[in-house]
């Protein structure tokens, strides 16, 4: 059987034009069609191809680090723009890259000038941000700025979006560099929560099995064939919560885009607003939901237990990106009855990778994951394959549909995709235990894990103990140097309101799930645990608060 290669954009588009009247976005209230979605996708394209945009070399020619397409940084909030802006550089073969909004201007100037972006869409209030770093740009990008209620101008030279596009052409769109092809790169850079961020590339038909629902559908299924697929299937609201320029949002959504089904976004889309989310689940009979880690999950269900929605449409919470404890998740089923919690794992260099799905009031074990056939674990030396049931600790691994490596980096390529036996591997740094029962379980990020007298802690699992305090709202554990220890354990936390848990209180509770040698040894209070808009873990500003320096 023939197996079929796909391009993000061809595939959108076939849909689009098989299920032109059904609804692909809500915004506010307001309905956007799969054709009108297309329609200004192909205006966003015309308008790089028109500043000679696009695809210059080809792959064949190029290292796995190297790249031969124009960058366009999505500097946005959510909101159909960043949508559109996706979708339009996929069909000018430009490749879009998420900036994370929350970025100061030495970290926004590294990613666009790693990226060399030839194009930056950025909303009006990002503007001064943006305008400190352009001097300092090798490549002046072209600008085009989405008016919001900052009230701030046009920057000198920029283009103002919607003018931009209503001036284009609507008609098809003729790349620079030919027809857009499966090789054509889906970028994603990492968080830079433990370092400055990475883009990693990836081949669109290798993202679109890993990540993005081709997965579903038989291999010798081309365009045609994927939207008659969607044609034959209802169309269902789906609310990512998280912001696109994080990884699973934006795959969520490319996803729900390349099946048919709808994309609800926030009308808060600077914040996270449990009650903004739960009116919109009800407002649009919303299916299925995205939320990251404890930090969206404990105030989202804060709210629900005390309010009074009708969720009874949603029978799939997809939670990953960070802990979830197995409470939560309880916490969960018993607000949303018609559920099931399906816990995602894998990262930027993997796509989705483990699962473990919690129902009928069983809420499974925090970390442990059914792992695709084509997860392993590493052994530490990264030399070969271990067996399920090895008595040690690993690195959790996948093969096949991998990214093709980092931008511009051929030493950290190389390190994070090694060849094992004969395998290609992404090695992402997490470190796992592959049980005897088949199930890896994920122990965390090998940059933040803590050496205590020896001993190797992990920081997410002192933070799922941490957690279980009912009194403790949030918690980051990080390691500072310690005379005695070399490294002693520190959890940076908040507490509900009117609450004041002790330090004993809190220790207490943690030592009924971890061993003693990894209790904290301090408890730093901060009004506000501080994470990445996605829910991530910010271990850099927890350090500094650990040490004094905060």
């Amino acid at each position: 059987m023939p197996v079929v290669e796909h391009n993000v954009w061809t595939v959108f588009e076939t849909i689009a034009a098989r299920v032109p009247d059904r609804v692909a976005l809500v915004v506010k209230g307001e309905r956007t069609t799969y054709a009108g979605l297309a329609e200004r996708a192909r205006r966003f394209a015309n308008v790089l191809a028109a500043h000679g945009l696009g695809h210059h070399v080809p792959r064949s020619e190029l290292e796995p680090w190297e790249t031969g397409q124009d960058f366009a940084g999505l500097y946005l909030l959510n909101g159909p723009e960043y949508l559109e802006a996706t979708l339009g550089a996929y069909a000018a073969r430009v490749a879009p890259a998420n900036v994370n909004y929350r970025y100061v201007a030495e970290e926004l100037a590294y990613l666009l000038e790693d990226a060399g972006a030839g194009a930056v869409v950025y909303h009006a209030r990002f503007a001064p941000t943006l305008a400190s770093v352009l001097p300092r740009l090798s490549r002046p990008p072209l600008l085009l700025q989405v008016a919001d209620d900052s009230g701030e101008a046009l920057l000198p030279g920029a283009l103002d979006y919607e003018t931009a596009l209503r001036d284009a052409s609507a008609g098809p769109v003729e790349p620079v560099g030919g027809p857009q092809d499966p090789d054509d790169l889906y970028v994603l850079y990492t968080g830079g929560t433990t370092g400055m961020p990475k883009g990693t590339l990836w081949r669109q038909a290798d993202i679109y099995l890993a990540a993005l629902g081709g997965d579903a559908h038989p291999d010798d299924f081309d365009a045609s064939a994927i939207a008659e697929f969607a044609a034959g299937r209802d169309a269902n609201p789906l609310l990512p919560i998280a912001p696109f320029m994080h990884g699973a949002a934006h795959w969520l959504s490319l996803r729900a885009l390349l099946v048919g089904d709808t994309v609800v976004i926030n009308d808060v889309v600077d914040r996270l607003d449990p009650v903004d989310v739960w009116t919109l689940v009800e407002r649009e009979r919303v299916v299925a939901m995205l939320m990251v880690g404890e930090a969206f999950a404990r105030p989202l269900l804060d709210e629900l237990e005390r309010g009074s929605y009708d969720v009874s449409t949603v029978n799939v919470v997809i939670v990953g990106g960070a802990v979830t404890s197995p409470e939560t998740k309880a916490r969960m089923m018993k607000v949303l009855p018609n559920a099931i919690i399906a816990d995602a794992a894998g990262a930027s260099e993997t796509g989705g990778a483990l699962s473990a799905v919690a129902a009928a009031g069983n809420a499974g074990e925090a970390g442990v994951f059914i792992p695709q056939p084509s997860v392993a674990v590493l052994d530490a030396d990264k030399q070969r394959v271990l067996e399920p049931g090895h008595d040690g600790i690993g690195w959790f691994a996948k093969s096949g549909r991998i990214p093709l490596g980092y931008l511009g980096d051929k030493d950290k390529t190389a390190a994070t995709f090694p060849v094992v036996d004969g395998t290609r591997w992404s090695v992402p740094g997490d470190r796992a235990r592959w049980r005897a029962d088949g199930m890896v379980e994920l122990l965390g990020r090998d940059s933040v894990t803590i050496n205590s007298a020896g001993e190797k802690i992990f920081a997410e699992e002192v933070e799922a103990a941490v957690l279980l305090h009912p009194d403790v709202t949030d918690a980051v554990v990080v390691g500072r140097p310690s005379e005695r220890w070399g490294q002693e354990v520190v959890v940076v936390l908040s507490v509900r309101p009117s609450t004041a848990p002790t330090d004993d209180s809190i220790i207490a509770v943690a030592a009924e799930r971890i061993a003693r040698y990894k209790l904290p040894k301090a408890i730093v209070r901060v009004p506000t645990v501080v994470r990445s808009p996605a829910g991530k873990a910010d271990y850099g500003w927890a350090r500094r608060i650990a040490v004094g320096d905060g």
